[in-house]
């Protein structure tokens, strides 16, 4: 399994995002992936109640395609990602530094779903401004973000990051236990996971994944002590040799 001290070694963010984040631009597949995952988060932060103060992003990777929907319903954001790169590439763009990825296609594509494309300047600048922090996490560790203790957030977003991280199952349902200490009773939990993966490549790099199905997935939820409030499948339709997985489950839980 590709441990995390690889991604910290190997992992090149800009390679990364050029393969997987480029709308339209790449691999039809990656464009259907992300398109697909930017409708399943606009949906579930439209969801009753997924509203607060604080929402903390886990295993952000270098990308903010997750915060676009969530910006508009929370006011603070910590992003966490373990491998220093990935935080350096995402600070780049929050800082709005030259050669930071461009991410305005994704950007107005999420306006579009909301009902106004134009407004892509003002949502890049609210990410910007609301994200607050960004640091280093483990999700293996019971807390996450040691040696910070980050007062506990109303909601936690993270997507395609424990299934990654987690080399089997009893350490997937043991990370779901470890972020949610990080969130308040009543929080909510917004989840994107790949399902039946094995792998993914970037940068002519394989990198490993656990296997999933969505019962796993929902029974570690609920066993982490949460009530899962919405979950629905995406199955993946076009063949793509960069991975191996069949669909997307996308989930909102409560603590």
């Amino acid at each position: 399994f590709t441990e995390k001290e690889f991604y910290q070694q190997n992992f090149n963010p800009q390679e990364y995002l050029k393969e997987y984040y480029r709308l339209n631009e790449g691999q039809e597949s990656a464009t259907v992936f992300l398109k697909q995952n930017l409708r399943s988060l606009h949906k579930m932060f439209s969801l009753d109640g997924l509203r607060g103060d604080t929402l903390i992003d886990v295993g952000c990777g270098p990308t903010i395609y997750q915060l676009l929907s969530a910006c508009e319903r929370f006011q603070e954001i910590t992003a966490l990602d373990y491998t220093d790169q990935n935080r350096r590439e995402l600070e780049r763009w929050l800082k709005n530094e030259a050669g930071a990825f461009d991410w305005v296609p994704v950007v107005k594509y999420v306006c579009e779903l909301e009902g106004d494309r134009e407004k892509w300047a003002e949502k890049q600048e609210k990410v910007r401004k609301k994200v607050k922090q960004v640091l280093k996490c483990d999700v293996t560790k019971a807390n996450p973000t040691e040696p910070v203790s980050l007062p506990p957030a109303d909601c936690i977003v993270t997507t395609l990051c424990l299934e990654a991280a987690c080399k089997d199952l009893p350490t997937f349902r043991s990370a779901l236990r470890n972020i949610g200490t990080l969130l308040k009773p009543g929080g909510h939990l917004v989840m994107v996971t790949v399902l039946e993966e094995t792998y993914y490549t970037s940068n002519n790099q394989v990198l490993s994944c656990l296997r999933l199905e969505r019962h796993e997935v929902e029974e570690a939820v609920e066993a982490a002590g949460f009530e899962v409030k919405f979950s629905e499948v995406q199955p993946v339709t076009v063949v793509d040799v960069h991975t191996n997985c069949t669909g997307v489950l996308s989930l909102v839980a409560q603590r």
